[in-house]
């Protein structure tokens, strides 16, 4: 079996599709058989780093080819990789026209879609309905996902949309056994983790902003820390200077993964009140930490985030972020149940949801 994956990026950035899209290619790696070949192709990545491939590739060499932001050689390395293939899973609906294309030169190839979220909670082109309906599996992080797409072309056929959860680097994930709560000395420590761009305005960083007002009148120690960088930050550091909370928000910038891992085992509460995450893998990140979890009641987070590990707000609703943040440290949630609910997202589980379907 000669396996092609396509991406938008892989190892260029660190957002939530790049990450997801690693652990498709790890599983793929590590699930491949003797004489079983794993390429990858990353429209936005440059030249590869053999050292960053390496965890994520089990030692097969396959070919990996960066195009450097160029949608030619994009489309030819897809057909040039994809002649040799018998399956390609396309990590992107944006990218998924190509392989249609390619699928008349080569009518027995089978392709397959990751649908992440908003990229398609929304009216399908012409042609994106043609290639989407000729996708032999649609692979949907969360049945949220799976019925947005159905809502925009009922004429998909249902049977061909499977749902496979997002997991998360292993290397989050805490030892069994180990203490799953660090005290950040702050109390409490509100940690939040994403793109600040404008684009991702909808992941609500605004309105945890401006709830923390009322959480200092309960919590006059409570700090939020804002991990991440982006063309929105100028307007929420405006804001965080018009509410008078610079020495209660913190901006953290862009950090790597040791740095990240630090501030989820530092922070009490981990929130992201967004309106538009299709999965949220940033909750699980989270929660690999035993850290109880602020969603809003929207998108595919109720998925992933329960009563049971944290809490759930309307978006918008700057009360009710409060009385959340509140709930969470009056009633705190058990870090060992936490941890068992990030432990059914973890690798091994995502590994038999992904060879299940692409085996059917």
């Amino acid at each position: 079996m000669k396996t092609l994956l396509l991406a938008p990026e892989l190892f260029r950035a660190e957002g939530g599709i790049a990450r997801i899209l690693r652990s498709y290619l790890k599983a793929l790696c590590e699930e491949a058989g003797e004489g079983d070949e794993v390429h990858f192709l990353a429209l936005n990545d440059g030249a590869h780093d053999p050292e960053k491939i390496r965890p994520h590739s089990k030692g097969r060499p396959g070919a990996h080819v960066g195009c450097g932001r160029s949608k030619l050689s994009f489309i030819f390395h897809t057909f040039r990789l994809g002649w040799g293939s018998d399956r390609v899973i396309c990590g992107h609906l944006h990218q998924l026209s190509v392989v249609w294309l390619f699928s008349f030169v080569r009518p027995r190839i089978k392709y397959y879609l990751v649908a992440h979220g908003i990229e398609v909670w929304r009216p399908f082109g012409w042609l994106e309905r043609r290639a989407l309906r000729k996708a032999h599996r649609i692979l949907c992080v969360s049945e949220y996902t799976r019925r947005q797409m159905l809502r925009f072309d009922p004429k998909l056929e249902r049977t061909r949309l499977v749902i496979v959860p997002n997991t998360f680097d292993p290397g989050f994930m805490a030892p069994t056994g180990k203490s799953l709560v660090v005290k950040s000395g702050f109390g409490p420590r509100i940690l939040v983790v994403s793109r600040l761009t404008r684009a991702d305005a909808y992941k609500g960083f605004d309105t945890l902003i401006e709830a923390m007002p009322q959480v200092l009148r309960q919590y006059p120690a409570a700090q939020l820390r804002i991990v991440g960088g982006g063309d929105d930050e100028r307007r929420l550091r405006d804001l965080v200077h018009t509410l008078h909370l610079e020495d209660t928000v913190h901006f953290a910038g862009i950090v790597n993964d040791a740095a990240l891992s630090r501030e989820y085992a530092a922070c009490d509460i981990f929130a992201l009140p967004s309106r538009k995450e299709g999965f949220g893998l940033v909750y699980l990140e989270a929660m690999a930490h035993g850290k109880p979890c602020l969603a809003a009641r929207a998108g595919g987070a109720p998925e992933v985030v329960n009563c049971e590990v944290g809490a759930l707000v309307e978006y918008g609703n700057t009360d009710q972020i409060a009385v959340a943040v509140a709930d969470l440290m009056r009633h705190p949630r058990d870090p060992v149940a936490i941890f068992r609910r990030a432990e059914q997202f973890a690798f091994p589980a995502f590994k038999r949801h992904l060879t299940a379907a692409l085996g059917e």
